[in-house]
């Protein structure tokens, strides 16, 4: 059994007054995905996904990886992703390396699963579950559009009670985001910045939060517990904006509000920062998905820097990296989590991980897009059961990337074959 082919498909932005026009209620995600799609001999193939600079991921996905996996058995993972990593590590491999490597290494787990005839969380030895609870990450998406705007204006209580109606006890926000610094320069500080069409979360750090913005983002959490009391747990995701006073401080406020959890507030680039933070709150700490591979997880485990271990395996070393991540995490006593506001094969591949792993915790979603734009890339919808996501007994990942996304006119498809590379 033998590598054949390899895909990758990914879509040019349309211009932002086109996409209103066609798409009024949906942000334009797309474009920051790329999908990979690994043939071999026996006709079978296996899919992947990551996200952020999908043109980068796919010439790496082909100018480099492919080589080393056209013409060998998809069966050796492990082999492989040894194999790309010391590659590219060699001039050095967290950044779209990375994310190319973890969405082949997806696609080689769907794979092996569809050659053993198994899902693969048994592959990776069997269920300690057989569902997974879920939170929602407050995007506002297709028929969940409001979601953002809820929260935002006054309604973050009536946000909460709609989800529980859905079965769903866990919710994530970002109250504290709006009064960070944005990335629209001297002057417009507080801008909004735009890509393909959304708001950007990234900003740069925050020095200093005032008393007034920090009751202000303090009573959007105020007012879920109003609403509908402990019945919801409440994440707080911080998107790296703001500096360790300012993270004391916003931690400190959020005590009497028994948060889920406290995520990413400041950039992850410091692990004695966050011992600092974590000695100064009771409130649980969560690093996160810009922290890649079991080598940047182990200074945040060894130094008791969080208190939740979450990893993204769309971009953070796939499956073969997230079970050795969660078997770290696991021996620390520590749960485990997936970040998913990415896609969905990122999503299918994530929930197996979380149905497989015994510290797993909870698991990410954006109700807006398993209700929408994800049905626009995959065969399958996801199954979301009284705020717990389900798999079917089905080979592999238990779903297909949809054909007719290889025809739409802005997709752009590359292949590499065996015959292509003779030619090299």
């Amino acid at each position: 059994m033998k590598i054949t082919r390899i895909e990758t498909i990914w879509f040019e932005a349309l211009p932002a007054a086109e996409w209103q026009k066609q798409n009024p209620k949906a942000r334009q995600a797309l474009p920051n995905n790329l999908w990979v799609r690994i043939h071999t001999d026996t006709g079978l193939s296996g899919i992947g996904e990551t996200y952020y600079l999908p043109r980068a991921v796919a010439s790496i996905v082909h100018d480099v990886y492919a080589p080393l996996l056209i013409g060998r058995d998809p069966r050796d993972i492990e082999n492989h992703w040894q194999n790309m990593f010391a590659l590219t590590n060699f001039c050095g491999v967290m950044g779209a390396e990375m994310r190319a490597i973890s969405a082949l290494d997806v696609a080689l787990w769907d794979l092996l699963g569809q050659i053993a005839g198994l899902p693969i969380y048994t592959m990776l030895g069997g269920r300690s579950r057989d569902r997974i609870r879920v939170y929602n990450t407050c995007v506002g998406s297709g028929r969940h559009a409001g979601d953002l705007d809820a929260w935002l204006t006054g309604k973050a209580g009536e946000l909460a009670e709609d989800l529980l109606k859905q079965g769903i006890t866990a919710m994530k926000i970002w109250p504290f985001d709006q009064f960070g610094t944005g990335l629209g320069g001297p002057g417009n500080e507080r801008g909004d910045t735009m890509v393909w069409g959304a708001k950007t979360a990234a900003g740069t750090r925050g020095l200093g939060i005032s008393n007034d913005d920090l009751r202000a983002g303090v009573a959007i959490v105020e007012d879920i517990r109003r609403a509908v009391g402990d019945r919801m747990q409440i994440a707080i995701e911080g998107h790296c904006r703001w500096d360790l006073p300012s993270s004391v401080k916003i931690a400190r406020a959020l005590e009497p509000l028994d948060v889920m959890w406290l995520e990413e507030i400041m950039p992850p680039d410091n692990v004695d920062a966050f011992v600092r933070l974590k000695a100064e709150t009771t409130v649980p700490i969560c690093q996160s998905e810009r922290v890649f591979t079991r080598f940047g997880f182990r200074p945040w485990i060894e130094k008791a820097a969080t208190d939740i271990v979450m990893m993204d395996l769309s971009w953070g070393g796939g499956l073969t990296e997230g079970r050795k991540v969660a078997a770290m995490a696991d021996t620390a006593m520590l749960p485990f989590t997936c970040h998913d506001t990415i896609g969905p094969v990122a999503l299918w591949a994530a929930t197996h991980m979380m149905i497989n792993a015994p510290n797993g915790l909870i698991m990410e979603i954006v109700r807006g897009y398993v209700d929408g734009w994800y049905d626009d890339v995959v065969e399958d919808r996801i199954q979301v059961i009284e705020g717990n996501l389900v798999l079917p007994d089905k080979p592999g990942l238990g779903t297909k990337l949809r054909e007719d996304l290889f025809t739409r006119p802005n997709a752009r498809i590359e292949r590499t074959t065996e015959e292509s590379l003779k030619v090299w």
